[in-house]
């Protein structure tokens, strides 16, 4: 073809779509995009009215496109910024400070509308953490204690497939507050009976774990929950949203994120700031906590967020109500004390797995506790996923880019 100025480079294409050079190449193999031999053997090129014409289907497609496409998913629910996600236009951080109810913030999650006060939410019947009990092992993880207590709820739920939001809504309340009396469980099944019997979620925690719901108490959790309620798609939120587009109940979704949850790249990393916090005590020193995991080859857990450039927003709150709970409490000065060591040392700042295990330290709770928290508050963000997906009423079904054995591309190759 004879070259001109609407004439565009591989390079000038990909800038222009916003994607990198494999990418292109991949929509050039599906027949999205078409690309002409260059004149006297140049690299291909791309016409520019194609190449436009393409980035304004994709944005008009964004909200499609894992139908049939690249893994892009529009949202209305979180942004995420460097100041910490923003739930619905309200950063979550400054919803967290101001004292908001996790009620509040779910709601808003799930509606578009914050509420003035935070709404009475009905726990589940007690018949159904009674039973539960008896099916554990008396070490039984978070993990599984909660996926239990959803399954046995959808399992006493005849009507979990009827997907209208006036329907899910109320078994979403009642499940959260399940799933917040269910930390009692296998050790304490007392406790969660008197944790359904109170009126708030934050509250319900506190119970459940064996703590006087004092009004600090309440506040630090319902902050907890708050910057915890959503985080955009991460694993287990992509993973429950994948099965809500399949048009499968509220329980079913639930369960999805959980069993993401349970594996030891996602839902585990509060557990290994636990470990981390016991070898600082073993340990002379924080820096040397430090160079024994430069030494190993070993990251600290509990630092650092692939998505923010400096401070995740939401461990500094979460910090800052610790030390004003409890400054003495010795794990917290361990922590703060790595924290100092870290930033000296000019290493990533905590992340909000490392505030949890924190806030589990000034309520005075045992190690595990942390990873309740997060149950409990990201079930908000699960929920409003699965809300949003059914809503939209595609099946997510990504493309996979087929690549050869290695065997069979160098039996394909001439100079092998």
């Amino acid at each position: 073809m004879s070259e001109t100025k609407e004439d565009l480079s591989a390079g000038e294409a990909a800038a222009l779509l916003g994607v990198k050079l494999p990418t292109l190449y991949a929509y050039v193999s599906r027949g999205l995009l078409r690309s002409d031999a260059g004149d006297h053997g140049r690299a291909r090129r791309y016409r520019r009215s194609d190449v436009e014409a393409l980035r304004s289907r994709r944005r008009r497609d964004a909200a499609g496109a894992l139908r049939w496409g690249e893994p892009i998913l529009e949202t209305g629910l979180t942004e995420m910024t460097q100041e910490g996600p923003r739930y619905r236009g309200h950063l979550a951080t400054d919803l967290a400070r101001a004292g908001t109810r996790f009620e509040r913030v779910a709601e808003l999650l799930w509606t578009g509308v914050l509420p003035d006060e935070a709404p009475h939410w009905p726990a589940p019947e007690a018949a159904v953490h009674e039973a539960l009990p008896s099916l554990l092992e008396p070490d039984a993880s978070t993990h599984a204690v909660a996926s239990l207590m959803v399954a046995a709820l959808s399992a006493r739920d005849a009507a979990r497939h009827d997907l209208r939001i006036e329907a899910v809504l109320p078994r979403a309340r009642r499940m959260i507050r399940g799933l917040a009396a269910a930390l009692a469980l296998p050790g304490a099944p007392h406790r969660a009976e008197a944790s359904l019997r109170v009126e708030g979620v934050a509250e319900a925690v506190l119970v459940a774990l064996g703590v006087v719901p004092s009004p600090a108490a309440v506040a630090a959790v319902d902050q907890c929950l708050v910057l915890l309620a959503d985080h955009e798609l991460n694993a287990s939120t992509f993973a429950a949203r994948v099965i809500a587009s399949s048009q499968a109940d509220l329980y079913a979704a639930v369960l999805g994120g959980l069993g993401s949850l349970s594996g030891p790249l996602h839902g585990s990393a509060s557990d290994h700031v636990e470990l981390l916090v016991r070898e600082a005590r073993d340990l002379a020193s924080p820096e040397q906590v430090i160079r024994e995991r430069d030494r190993r080859g070993e990251r600290l857990p509990g630092f650092g967020h692939p998505f923010y450039d400096g401070a995740d927003a939401r461990a500094e709150v979460l910090f800052e109500t610790c030390f004003d709970l409890a400054p003495d409490v010795p794990e917290l000065r361990t922590l703060g004390a790595l924290a100092d060591a870290m930033a000296a040392a000019g290493r990533p700042a905590p992340n909000v797995d490392l505030a949890l295990v924190a806030l589990r330290a000034a309520l005075g709770l045992p190690a595990g506790a942390a990873l309740g928290f997060f149950v409990v508050g990201r079930a908000a963000g699960w929920t409003a996923h699965v809300l949003e997906q059914q809503r939209d009423g595609h099946l997510i079904r990504p493309r996979a880019r087929y690549q050869a054995p290695s065997d069979a591309l160098a039996a394909d190759d001439p100079q092998s």
